[in-house]
């Protein structure tokens, strides 16, 4: 029985989308699929609806790299709004539980949020994608169902202070894949006494991609309306610029046979463990590798060439 072709482009590379606020990072994906009329294509770790800012959307083999950048920490600029608690932790839901915001001084602000640096455990929101019995939590949510869960040890590696208003403050957040902003809005709100909710959120950095190299949809869908789709992949990075702090190894053309076969090699003055990023002779990128315990480099995630 012949195989069905797939439909689309055989395009490969990184998209770095300044996703705009409104809309699912999966409906930002498939547009931005269409407009590439790429084969295949993945995003990198979602942002809700209300959030904009860096998506990196993987197209073709790049698609084998999104887990790394799922793992990758991640950056936001992030407006919180006290006195009010809303039933999603953010501006989407029902405002309930409001209360007064009492005076505090931006040191005593800044003390609190020390407190939430480092390794931290954070109770995942309701309305959030995780499932419960294959369901996702937000669906049980909508149904005024709530289940318990479990806390998650996640790690905020920055929290600064960037402004202090009447009942709002500006943050820039640097922390771990699965954190929740939602969740450290509330629970800096629950340290003030007076409840909190996310007003803004905006990615700006997903492992070593800042938001200052992305493309919005709407210069997307311009260019298109102008060119063929090829006329985009300007705007693509190279699938192996996800993997930019790790060690590379250059193999022979040898070694890149068998590797593709395979086969584990052994190059010398690899590094002695750990994840690589594979080249052939040719400088051209080959894809992901591991050393095993004797020294050798073994295939782990190859790329077609």
């Amino acid at each position: 029985m012949a195989r069905r072709r797939a439909r689309g482009r055989d395009v490969s590379g990184i998209l770095l989308l300044d996703k705009p606020a409104g809309i699912t990072s999966n409906a930002a994906l498939q547009r931005v699929k269409r407009l590439f009329f790429a084969s295949k294509a993945g995003h990198t770790g979602s942002l809700d609806p209300i959030a904009t800012g860096l998506l990196p959307i993987c197209l073709g083999e790049a698609t084998k790299v999104s887990a790394y950048l799922l793992d990758a920490d991640k950056g936001y600029l992030v407006t919180i709004k006290l006195g009010q608690k809303t039933t999603t932790a953010d501006c989407e839901g029902e405002m309930i539980e409001p209360r007064p915001v009492p005076e505090v001084s931006r040191a005593q602000l800044e003390q609190l949020l020390a407190g939430f640096l480092g390794e931290i455990d954070q109770v995942p929101p309701m309305y959030s994608a995780l499932k419960k019995d294959g369901r996702p939590l937000y669906e049980l949510a909508r149904q005024g169902i709530e289940v318990e869960r479990q806390p998650r040890r996640v790690i905020i590696h920055s929290l600064k202070l960037l402004e202090q208003r009447a009942d709002e403050i500006d943050l820039e957040v640097i922390c771990s894949k699965g954190t929740y902003i939602r969740t450290l809005a509330e629970d800096l709100g629950d340290g003030l006494g007076c409840g909190a909710h996310v007003k803004r959120l905006r990615r700006t950095l997903t492992g070593s991609f800042e938001l200052s190299r992305a493309v919005t949809l709407d210069e997307l869908e311009r260019i298109r309306d102008e060119a063929p789709a090829e006329a985009l992949d300007r705007y693509l990075l190279p699938v192996d610029s996800a993997l930019q702090a790790w060690p590379g190894v250059s193999l022979t053309r040898d070694m890149t046979y068998y590797l593709r076969h395979g086969q584990a090699v052994l190059v010398p003055r690899a590094p002695t463990s750990g994840l690589v990023k594979l080249y052939g002779s040719e400088h051209e990128f080959l894809g992901i590798g591991h050393i095993l315990d004797d020294g050798r480099v073994a295939p782990k995630r190859l790329i077609a060439s």
